[in-house]
């Protein structure tokens, strides 16, 4: 079901969800990793945008998932077009590498392209599993994320957890909390798989690029989530739905204890 429906139109102004966002404890200065959907909300993204950018204030800094799968071929969205293909040969043969700046990234939601897409945004390398970032430390925050490291040590999960950034949801559960992600980077003896994704080579054309990174996996991250001490989140309204507030390093820490625990 797409997103964009009649009863997502706007009913609330900027000011109205600055007040809800400084309520849940979004804070001036802060760096705000948001996973949001819209639908069923009665916001607009760039309603939403406009109260965050106003509650972060020109020193904070907001970051999104832009993430493209149907980008590598060692995924289930990439299968799923492969499935649909005339031709699956001539399909694989045709895809385009992936362009930072230009690059769609469908499935993550309408706030995230909306960030992605605003003047001044700035997008990290990763072909599957960029990040975009607006405000004072996008550009710190988004560069250096090694074209083999979705999630960890090299990517920019890692230095919103070293700055204590915080990770807000919106109207949607922990299944889609990257953040615990960089968990699986801390788990002792971590499983590793391998990845294929479409870049472009020095020369500016297609090509296939293999590599190894940690074997992801995100089946379980509703339990980890419904585990999360209830004192390190914050809810609150949000449009029509809520939403959740808390500290990214709480989260990882978390979850790399529930793995070690439970993940065998």
């Amino acid at each position: 079901m797409p997103e964009n429906t009649a009863e997502d139109r706007g009913e609330h102004t900027p000011g109205d969800l600055a007040g809800q966002l400084r309520a849940l404890g979004v804070r001036e200065g802060g760096l705000l990793l948001v996973h949001a959907s819209l639908r069923g909300t009665g916001l607009r993204s760039a309603e939403l945008l406009d109260a965050l950018r106003t509650v972060l204030g020109p020193e904070g800094t907001l970051v999104v998932p832009a993430f493209t799968p149907e980008n590598s071929d060692t995924s289930p969205a990439h299968l799923a077009l492969l499935r649909e293909a005339p031709d699956p040969v001539a399909f694989r043969a045709a895809m385009p590498p992936f362009d930072p700046e230009h690059t769609p990234s469908p499935g993550t939601g309408r706030l995230a392209e909306r960030v992605r897409t605003t003047e001044g945004a700035v997008r990290s390398d990763h072909p599957q599993t960029s990040f975009a970032a607006l405000g004072a430390r996008a550009a710190e925050l988004m560069k250096g994320h090694a074209l083999d490291c979705h999630f960890g040590p090299e990517s920019p999960l890692a230095k919103l957890v070293a700055a204590d950034a915080h990770v807000l949801l919106v109207n949607v559960g922990f299944a889609v909390c990257s953040a615990f992600h960089h968990a699986e980077y801390l788990v002792p003896a971590a499983p590793t798989r391998s990845y294929r994704a479409v870049i472009r080579d020095e020369g500016g054309a297609a090509m296939w690029f293999e590599y190894q990174d940690a074997a992801l996996d995100d089946s379980d991250f509703a339990r980890i989530g419904d585990d999360f001490p209830a004192a390190g989140v914050r809810h609150g309204p949000l449009g029509r739905r809520s939403a959740r507030l808390f500290p990214i390093g709480a989260a990882v820490e978390h979850a790399v204890a529930w793995m070690v625990r439970h993940r065998h």
